[in-house]
Order: C-alpha cells, then sequence, then structure tokens
C-alpha cells in the first residue's frame, strides 16, 4: 500500500513498495529510487471515464507512477490536503486533486448549477474507494462540519471539495445591501444539506461568470 504524507505543507511525498497512484501529469519534483511514469487519457477509469471526461468537458490528465521508494508531489506552490476514504466518495473540483492511490476509482458526477463554479461544465470530479487522495488548496484548507437541520452555504469560488451524505444546491445570497445596489460581491452561493465535511479554500478562484 502506499503511503502519503505531507513533506511541509505544499509537498505530497509517497512512499511506493511496487504499488502504484495516479498524480495530475507533470507535478512530479523529485523521486528517490526506481519509478516508471505512464500518461494516462482522460483521468477516468478505462474507456467510460475517458469518454465520460470528454464529453463533459472535465479536463484532467493524469499520470500513472510505479515503483520502489518515494516520489515527491506538487502543484504551483498550493497547499496539499491529505483525505483518507473508508469507502466514502468524495467530490472534488478536477482542478484541486492532485494525487489518488491507484487503488481509488475515479469518475465524474453531476453537479447541477454548481458545475459553473469551475468552468468545466456541469460535472464534478468522483474519487471512490479505500486509500488516500491528495487535494490542493490555495492557502490552509478549513474543513466544516454539515450536520442535520443545519446547512452551510460556500462561495462557489472558495469550494474545493466534499464527502459525506450531502445535497448541494445553487442558491442566491442575496440580502439587504444588495437590494440597494451596494452588494458586496457574494450573490450566489452553493448550499449544503445533510451530514458530512465540506473543504473550502482561503481564496476565490475566478468563476465562469467572473466575480459572484
Amino acid at each position: 500500500m502506499a503511503q502519503f504524507r505531507l513533506q511541509g505543507s505544499k509537498v505530497l511525498a509517497v512512499d511506493l513498495m511496487g504499488d502504484a497512484v495516479k498524480a495530475r501529469n507533470g507535478s512530479m519534483v523529485a523521486y528517490s529510487g526506481q519509478m516508471s511514469f505512464k500518461k494516462l487519457s482522460g483521468g477516468g477509469d478505462g474507456l467510460r471515464g475517458m469518454v465520460t471526461r470528454r464529453l463533459t468537458g472535465e479536463q484532467m490528465v493524469v499520470m500513472e507512477v510505479r515503483g520502489q521508494g518515494t516520489c515527491y508531489f506538487a502543484d504551483r506552490a498550493t497547499e496539499v490536503n491529505l483525505v483518507r476514504l473508508n469507502g466514502e466518495t468524495l467530490y472534488v473540483e478536477a482542478d484541486n486533486l492532485l494525487c489518488t492511490e491507484a487503488t481509488l476509482h475515479t469518475g465524474t458526477s453531476f453537479a447541477g448549477l454548481h458545475g459553473m463554479t469551475s468552468g468545466n461544465g456541469l460535472f464534478t470530479t468522483k474519487v471512490e474507494g479505500q486509500g488516500w487522495a491528495a487535494v490542493m488548496s490555495d492557502g490552509p484548507a478549513i474543513i466544516l462540519r454539515v450536520s442535520q437541520g443545519m446547512p452551510l452555504r460556500v462561495d462557489p469560488g472558495a469550494y474545493i471539495a466534499h464527502t459525506g451524505n450531502l445535497n448541494r444546491n445553487f442558491k442566491s445570497g442575496a440580502g439587504f445591501s444588495t437590494f440597494f445596489g451596494e452588494g458586496g460581491g457574494e450573490a450566489m452561493q452553493v448550499e449544503f444539506v445533510g451530514d458530512g465535511l465540506v473543504y473550502v479554500q482561503p481564496s476565490e478562484r475566478v468563476t465562469i461568470g467572473g466575480d459572484v
């Protein structure tokens, strides 16, 4: 089993003993030992995943890294957050997924109107199974709990990922100042309802509609 650990806050170190991981293409910054690198088209599992990504416009080129030793991954000096999956499903923006164990299955999931946040259409990346995933954030991520009767609203540009039994809906955040033409730029939000965890970064990516 591949061992995931952080080397500082912005580099992922993965110890391999003949097993493999799937990582964002070009994210390897160093390695020791014997490694092989193989580009995987589409980013999903098999032909279905590849075709789905082409149809939905969710662009994510990944590589398979296999070998004996330690491989180091990073991307644009962003923060790296480790997520351990034990049969759960991780939903994550494609731009924020750095690396997963090869045992995890990746694909796409319909995200409804929320898909407009990343500019990748109406779909988001889905990671399932048992193993580690590494998620990137622009600044240290915070993990927010959503419980029954306590919904959470998140700025679309700050959302990274979520796990658990959550439903998400695109909502208007119009408030008093918005009606008087003095909105603070937070008129559109994503609401999470149910039970689970939401990962949020302390910065806002540019969405398909600009500032929201």
